[in-house]
């Protein structure tokens, strides 16, 4: 889930509460606030908190919720992960710390350092093209010992490291294997994934929990169609701006064009400008979105 602002360090509430409205009516599992596409290196630990108290308050037990708690302070990673626990959120989620790449053995130390203060279950966040540092094979494998961990979502793009994390987490009946990208979305899940978390599911939520069925279905002539879709949104509104952030744009100018919340952005981005807007809305327009 994106995280809706309305100022360098202020929340755009209504905005808030019309989104995680608008994505459980979509029929989501869960929700994952506080990931990439929420931004959450560049929000304060204070904006933070309170994210995690509003969303925990606005879903009440209808879905479960998992609190992204990456950070290079291990303090604030704890301490945002107690906040959650006394919220009723279900998880913890974090990525490897960044700016100091740390070795794997390095990171299993952090891994049992926050097990044996962490009061939620822990779901590992692959994401090296942010952190620059991967969870090994071995790693994640040492994870699966652990009844702490309870999966990992993998946003590498890497499918044959995909089909690793499948087999390594055969030794588990009970982890989640999901995936980042949405346009892989379809064939992880046939290879044997458990679901994703997907970006473009703040604004047509019902399309990725369709797809989802349909590939945990095998109802291939139906996923495919949805698919093309899904295809179509990463190319037409993800690829609008030059930049990484780009993804992150996209996403929330179509939720303000949609009339759910303000696509003001977190320091150091700035939302689109009017001509990144209005492609965004001549595409939005096509693909049904608005």
């Amino acid at each position: 889930m994106i995280t809706p602002l309305r100022g360098r360090d202020e929340l755009d509430v209504p905005g808030l509460e019309r989104l995680v409205d608008h994505i459980l009516a979509g029929g989501v599992s869960g929700l994952f606030i506080l990931g990439t596409s929420g931004e959450a290196p560049s929000l304060s630990y204070r904006l933070r908190r309170e994210l995690v108290e509003r969303v925990c308050r606005l879903v009440n037990g209808r879905v479960p919720v998992m609190v992204g708690i990456t950070d290079t302070a291990f303090v604030e990673s704890v301490n945002l992960a107690r906040v959650a626990a006394e919220q009723g959120a279900a998880a913890a989620v974090t990525a490897t710390p960044y700016y100091f790449p740390s070795g794997q053995p390095e990171l299993v130390e952090h891994l049992q350092h926050l097990l044996a203060d962490l009061p939620l279950p822990l779901l590992l966040y692959n994401m090296p093209s942010l952190t620059k540092v991967s969870f090994s094979r071995e790693t994640v494998r040492w994870a699966t010992d652990q009844p702490g961990v309870i999966g990992v979502k993998d946003s590498s793009g890497d499918m044959l490291y995909f089909h690793d994390l499948v087999e390594i987490a055969r030794a588990r009946s009970d982890w989640s294997i999901l995936v980042g990208p949405e346009q892989l979305l379809a064939e992880s899940v046939l290879l044997g994934g458990h679901g994703g978390i997907n970006g473009g599911a703040n604004f047509k939520p019902r399309l990725y929990v369709d797809l989802y069925e349909a590939a945990k279905d095998h109802d291939v002539d139906r996923m495919l169609d949805l698919n093309q879709q899904v295809q179509a949104i990463a190319r037409d509104i993800y690829q609008v701006g030059r930049h990484t952030s780009a993804v992150i744009k996209g996403i929330k100018c179509v939720l303000s064009l949609m009339g759910i919340c303000d696509d003001y952005m977190a320091e150091p981005f700035h939302r689109f400008r009017a001509t990144e807007r209005n492609r965004v809305r001549a595409k939005a327009e096509e693909l049904g979105l608005i």
